[in-house]
């Protein structure tokens, strides 16, 4: 059986392509972990100030930096990595 890659509480990045239209896409906290539809596992999602939650597939969402679940600490690499980007070294 396969696992599900992100876990609930966990803040991921929805591309928010489905099908022929464009969804809202950007960054979305999983609230609940779905069964798969045939392969593709799936997840329920909510943004932050949206009133609905709305379901993604896997192959839609991508991890976010701050997305790490609570009490989850960056490890050294990671820490130096983002002061470089962001002009603090």
């Amino acid at each position: 059986m396969t696992k599900h890659r992100y876990s609930v509480g966990q803040q991921v990045s929805y591309d928010g392509r489905a099908g022929t239209y464009f969804k809202r896409a950007g960054v979305f906290t999983i609230t609940k972990l779905l069964p798969p539809t045939g392969v593709e596992l799936q997840y329920r999602i909510k943004g932050a100030g949206e009133a609905h939650e709305r379901v993604a597939s896997e192959h839609e969402l991508q991890a976010t930096e701050f997305g790490k679940p609570a009490g989850a600490a960056l490890p050294p690499e990671d820490i130096n990595a983002a002061r470089v980007f962001s002009g603090h070294s």
